[in-house]
């Protein structure tokens, strides 16, 4: 029951506060009274939705209207409270789920342990001493300590895949387009995607279905009509229930870097869902070794495009000093404002877009970017009904299933930073560049060298929305430990 469930997660809160996964909440007796109202309806058989009653964390770069600050884990933005609220969390609301409060993340989403920022580094459930994973590492640190139902995070290249392979969770990122991005601060709209972080695949799916539905104010958003295209002609292809898949195998995340311990929970789920009666296929991905760099290219110019209006002036907090010695109007402004992190990832957009390098950087990112959706488009048996294009036809595959991380959980004084940080989304940043939907599930009994169990996650991606298929296998991974 949700009061139950409620009371478990506010007093879990109490013993896990050292996570540091929460930026502002709600005081618990106003979260509990909503919970109260929700009860009511679920024990008079009238619920609104399964997520009537339950709480929700929201991560802190989605704009929220209810005196919650949405202040994307930046001192640029400390304090601001958003005059509206985004369509995601406007529908969790309509479904009577009730908003907790604002998970802490890597300062405008920008990493991949949740260390890049003011409030203090996010702390993994599984040992203080681990990362969380990035940038939406509060949201996934509150799924795997049970401080809340499920959560929601964006995932531009790996930051809701990532923290959830490291917290032991699952964390799903849909087709792009299909969740609204209203209200969503902006770090590369080209790549950003709502994210759901839960325990379970059965609860991540009841999240999504209550989420995905057009949406007039995102122009990004699939309208009604090409979602109701792209479905019919899926399931004309799909296979049914009782037929089992084609499941893709990429030597191209084979890589030398990948830890015994991802490589062998690779390997097990490959070995399952092979004795499920499913058809391993290998499939050849081949510039999935440039998504890398084409995103670190794509990425941090577009931001360096979105944070321009974070100047003091239009937007943001303003430093004391108007000028700099140089008469710079706003440079300290944006020195004091934003974190090294972020200037970081500014510099290296501004420079990509620069008349010199425009064409060498970031022309030739967006050519290898259609290179790596087209090589997904080649090996599924679905074609890309988004884009058009063949598809595979029968001998294409019906997902293919990679490791979401190098390896389990580093430790965070370990974890590195600049360009070192950046190879951690190696493995997340091919789905999120082809747009098509990818979720992390927690392989079940995954050990190290020195057998001791550690949390690792394996990918299921599919054809941009055919989250069915993904659905499906995932689930089965899910089970594998039952």
């Amino acid at each position: 029951m949700p009061l139950a469930a409620a009371r478990s997660s506010l007093a879990a809160l109490k013993t896990h506060a050292s996570l540091n996964a929460f930026t502002a909440l709600h005081p618990a007796p106003a979260l509990l009274a909503r919970v109260e109202e929700a009860a009511g309806r679920v024990a008079d058989g009238k619920a609104k939705s399964p997520l009537d009653g339950q709480l929700i964390a929201i991560k802190d770069n989605i704009a929220t209207a209810d005196g919650l600050p949405t202040g994307c884990a930046s001192k640029m933005l400390e304090g601001y409270v958003s005059p509206f609220e985004a369509t995601v969390v406007a529908r969790l609301r309509q479904a009577g789920a009730v908003v907790m409060g604002k998970t802490n993340m890597d300062e405008f989403g920008m990493g991949s342990h949740s260390t890049h920022t003011p409030h203090g580094a996010v702390h993994n459930p599984l040992s203080p001493s681990l990362s969380a994973g990035g940038s939406s590492g509060g949201s996934a640190a509150a799924v795997a300590a049970g401080l809340c139902h499920a959560a929601l995070g964006t995932d531009t290249g790996g930051s809701v895949r990532l923290p959830a392979s490291y917290c032991g969770i699952v964390g799903f990122k849909p087709s792009y387009g299909l969740l609204s991005r209203w209200g969503v601060v902006a770090y590369a709209n080209s790549l950003d995607t709502v994210g759901i972080l839960s325990r379970t695949t059965a609860v991540a799916r009841d999240v999504f279905s209550l989420l995905s539905a057009p949406d007039a104010n995102d122009p990004t958003c699939v309208s009604a009509a090409t979602r109701a295209r792209v479905a019919a002609r899926l399931a004309a292809t799909r296979p049914p229930a009782s037929v089992p898949l084609r499941i893709g195998l990429p030597a191209a995340y084979n890589l030398l870097e990948l830890a015994p311990a991802a490589r062998a929970a690779w390997v097990q789920t490959l070995t399952a869902l092979a004795a499920r009666g499913h058809k391993i296929v290998p499939v050849e991905l081949p510039h999935t070794r440039h998504a890398l760099a084409a995103y670190y290219t794509l990425a941090p110019a577009e931001a360096s495009s979105n944070l321009a209006r974070y100047d003091g002036l239009r937007y943001g907090a303003r430093a004391d000093r108007d000028h700099d010695e140089g008469g710079t109007l706003y440079a300290p402004t944006r020195h004091e404002g934003l974190g090294e992190e972020v200037r970081r990832r500014i510099l290296l957009g501004a420079y990509s877009l620069s008349a010199g390098r425009l064409q060498n950087h970031f022309l030739q990112a967006q050519r290898v970017r259609a290179m790596v959706r087209k090589d997904f488009d080649n090996v599924f048996r679905a074609r890309n009904e988004l884009v058009g294009g063949e598809g595979a036809g029968k001998q294409g595959v019906d997902v293919v299933l990679v490791p979401t991380a190098l390896g389990p959980a580093p430790e965070r004084s370990a974890a590195g930073s600049g360009v070192g940080e950046y190879v951690n989304d190696v493995l997340t940043v091919p789905a999120s560049l082809a747009g098509v939907p990818s979720i992390s599930v927690p392989v079940p009994g995954a050990v190290d060298e020195e057998g001791n169990s550690v949390a690792v996650g394996v990918q299921v991606v599919a054809q941009w929305g055919d989250e069915e298929s993904m659905w499906r296998v995932a689930a089965e991974v899910e089970d594998m430990g039952s």
